[in-house]
């Protein structure tokens, strides 16, 4: 596995190592040993989730303002563009994000520390997102960044208008959300 950080503090490109041959492949989606080894990620892991979306889903920018989660992230069918936006006052990259394409076929995942904010939208016509989390979910401490804040700039390869849930089109702009020390 390859490890590859980003612009921001803690939020790391895995790329795993895929064997292949004509059955198909095979691949460790986690391993908590080498992810530690490979990445000094040495999160306890106590949910999984799957969603399902259609082609300009946009889910996010989700966070937990108490009881933060880490994440580990993919998509295992279609593809998406994964952004994540610096939540911590106190880091050097407070308010920027990074974003990523993730698909079935090229099996990248992201790791996300808390802290941040995480979003993504649906490029392919539909994409299965799989994702581990650090903490539960807890829908009183759940917090949504509005994912079109001018502030944040996000370069969102978007064809027309998002599909959106109703918290995401009324999430809050970065100067007026709640953020982390």
């Amino acid at each position: 596995m390859r490890a590859t950080p980003t612009t921001i503090a803690g939020v790391l490109v895995i790329e795993p190592r895929v064997f292949a041959d004509e059955r198909g492949f095979f691949f460790e989606s986690f391993n908590e040993r080498a992810f530690a080894q490979a990445a000094g990620i040495t999160a306890k892991f106590v949910q999984d989730n799957h969603s399902r979306s259609v082609r300009n889903t946009l889910r996010g920018l989700h966070y937990q303002i108490q009881q933060p989660q880490g994440k580990l992230v993919r998509a295992v069918a279609g593809e998406i563009f994964d952004v994540v936006v610096d939540l911590r006052r106190s880091s050097p990259t407070f308010g920027k994000w990074v974003g990523h394409h993730l698909s079935a076929e090229n099996k990248t995942m992201v790791w996300i520390p808390a802290g941040l904010a995480h979003g993504f939208i649906v490029l392919s016509a539909y994409a299965d997102f799989l994702y581990k989390t650090t903490d539960y979910w807890a829908p009183r401490h759940e917090r949504t960044l509005l994912w079109n804040d001018p502030e944040l700039a996000i370069a969102w390869p978007l064809v027309g208008e998002p599909i959106l849930a109703a918290k995401d089109r009324s999430g809050k702009r970065l100067s007026e959300a709640e953020v982390f020390d």
